[in-house]
């Protein structure tokens, strides 16, 4: 089953990821990452270059302890972007197969079955418009350590439709 929190209140910014990732215990560096759709200004060059690779590929394919790393040394807004999460045995030539997740416009966060656009992700992790993070997963405890470590953060199937 697929569940989604966002989170819009309670923080000065939404979609700063090192505090994030520190709260959930780092889980991202569990994962592979497809980062798509991405709008953001780190203050080093090699990080924007890095994951916002737009214009070569549309996308960005990074391991969990890279992105670890860039967003501890460089903790930035993300002002647009999905960054979809992958068992770390799923290739990147099989995620290539299919359509590259994007932000807006994307109707599947707001519908009541919520989905997670990469059919091969297990996670998806959206910046939007940098004024919330959505959080989706096939994972209910990563849902439930979000919502507990952000409580303003609620339940994403609350927006049904109304976003």
């Amino acid at each position: 089953m697929i569940t989604g929190a966002i989170l819009e209140n309670g923080e000065i910014g939404y979609t700063y990821l090192k505090n994030l990732f520190h709260v959930m215990d780092n889980f991202q560096k569990n994962y592979n990452w497809l980062i798509t759709d991405c709008e953001a200004y780190p203050k080093r060059l090699g990080h924007r270059i890095r994951i916002v690779q737009s214009k070569y590929n549309n996308y960005a394919w990074i391991n969990g302890e890279e992105l670890t790393n860039i967003v501890n040394r460089d903790d930035f807004q993300w002002i647009w972007a999905v960054l979809s999460g992958f068992d770390k045995n799923i290739s990147k030539a099989d995620i290539l197969k299919y359509e590259l997740p994007y932000a807006d416009g994307y109707k599947g966060f707001w519908e009541e079955n919520i989905t997670i656009q990469h059919p091969l992700a297990s996670i998806e992790l959206v910046a939007w418009d940098s004024s919330c993070t959505l959080l989706i997963s096939k994972h209910l405890s990563i849902i439930k350590k979000f919502r507990e470590a952000f409580p303003l953060s609620e339940d994403l199937k609350k927006y049904n439709g109304s976003y």
